[in-house]
């Protein structure tokens, strides 16, 4: 039997869950506003507040997020970088891998 995997420790973080689908979706609110205007109801005015806040969230959203202000050539150059990083890191693999001194011995 193998010994169960190690926990990690209790200090670290799991990362953030990314928001749900349908906080990114507008055409709710957008069905909502043309509901309001077919029936003359006043709510048109807060569902519209509504769509507005939304917009801002989302601003809000799309400027936070990390590498937003990195050129399209930036992002090019450092993608060109990670993948040599991973070819590299791949040949050294394979070559400790030919050494043989990982393989355990048959008892």
């Amino acid at each position: 039997e193998e010994p169960p995997p190690p926990e990690p420790p209790a200090e670290q973080k799991p990362p953030p869950l990314p928001p749900a689908q349908e906080e990114f979706s507008f055409l709710p609110l957008v069905h909502d506003i043309i509901k309001c205007m077919d029936k003359d109801s006043q709510d048109v005015h807060q569902v519209l507040n509504e769509l507005k806040n939304k917009f801002q969230e989302m601003r809000k959203l799309i400027s936070s997020m990390p590498g937003i202000g990195v050129s399209p050539e930036q992002q090019q150059q450092q993608l060109q970088n990670l993948r040599e990083q991973v070819r590299t890191k791949n040949e050294l693999l394979q070559k400790y891998k030919s050494l043989c001194m990982f393989e355990i011995p048959k008892e």
